[in-house]
């Protein structure tokens, strides 16, 4: 067994914003394994906000053995970007080395095109207003907010994206940057403008102040859930939890992490990072019927990889075999 890691840089078609910064390019970490002749592949997006970079997770990844599976993985690694490229390559190098498919091995039913979110970047409210026009089309809209203290001003970017997509279901994602006081005074008016959703209003560090609280309008655990071992600190707090590959360590623990938290009674949204089709392709695996799927890391970027993920009306579709799985 051979593995190597590389990383790759990809441009995006215009700068992100959310409330933590901007970017303009999406740098990720590729792992390729290499045995008997058949090449699996797998993608991580290092995430500062979780301590990672990408020296960090290409260290913990050139730490493992030669030999390796995914059993002895989940002890190897803890949850995060590292656990995840090598959890996708080696699900791939499993299914390339069968000739099956990655859902066969899983004993998953084939899945299915699903509908997916277009996320808005964080803008002033006019820019945003533009944007969502332009994007109007889109049945799911995912709008980033928190953009000032306490969520000022994220009121009328919501007023101007529902102006300018007034068909169009939308959910917003405040990725940690409300204040307790904001959710009872926000929430309402967006349940009225007809937003579904708010991923991770508060940091977690302190979200234990939604614990009790009335929520009209659901709350979704983003920041707050990574792995199964999350969901115990969930309870009273959140409706929802976005599984997310990078956060969970891998299609392994994302799969597991989908059945306990449906178990527990959270809804599910599934999630990513901004990436490319190959790191979308396993996640659409976990996010087959989920109430919200918001995998459109590629639509970000200004070109994908060689055999990406097709996204059309009826949204994103299972990958081709040359990508993935």
């Amino acid at each position: 067994m051979r593995l190597t890691v590389e990383t790759e840089v990809f441009p995006l078609a215009k700068a992100f914003t959310i409330s933590r910064g901007s970017r303009t390019e999406a740098r990720v970490l590729t792992v390729t394994i290499e045995a008997d002749g058949a090449r699996g592949r797998g993608e991580c997006v290092p995430y500062s906000r979780y301590g990672e970079t990408l020296e960090s997770v290409r260290a913990q990844i050139l730490s493992l053995p030669a030999k390796l599976d995914r059993a002895a993985l989940q002890r190897l690694l803890p949850a995060g970007a590292a656990r995840n490229a090598v959890d996708c390559a080696l699900w791939d190098l499993e299914a390339k080395r069968a000739g099956r498919r990655v859902w066969e091995l899983a004993g998953l039913p084939a899945p299915a095109p699903q509908v997916t979110a277009y996320t808005l970047s964080l803008e002033a409210p006019a820019a945003m207003r533009a944007e969502a026009a332009r994007q109007a089309e889109r049945p799911l809209l995912k709008v980033k907010l928190g953009g000032a203290e306490g969520g000022t001003g994220d009121l009328e970017r919501i007023e101007a994206v529902r102006a300018g997509a007034p068909a169009a279901r939308i959910v917003v994602d405040a990725n940690e940057g409300w204040t307790p006081a904001s959710y009872p005074t926000l929430a309402p008016a967006l349940v009225r403008l007809g937003v579904e959703l708010v991923e991770q209003p508060l940091p977690a560090a302190v979200d234990d102040a939604l614990r009790g609280l009335d929520r009209p309008l659901p709350v979704c655990a983003d920041e707050s859930c990574h792995a199964r071992a999350s969901l115990a600190g969930l309870a009273g707090k959140y409706d929802m939890v976005n599984i997310k590959l990078d956060k969970a360590g891998g299609l392994t623990e994302a799969l597991a992490l989908r059945a306990a938290a449906e178990a527990a009674g959270f809804g599910i949204m599934v999630g990513c990072m901004v990436g490319s089709s190959l790191a979308m392709a396993p996640a659409l695996l976990v996010a087959q019927g989920a109430a919200v799927v918001d995998l459109d890391g590629p639509l970000l970027l200004a070109e994908d990889r060689p055999a990406g993920l097709v996204y059309d009306g009826a949204g994103v579709h299972p990958p081709a075999p040359e990508l993935w799985g």
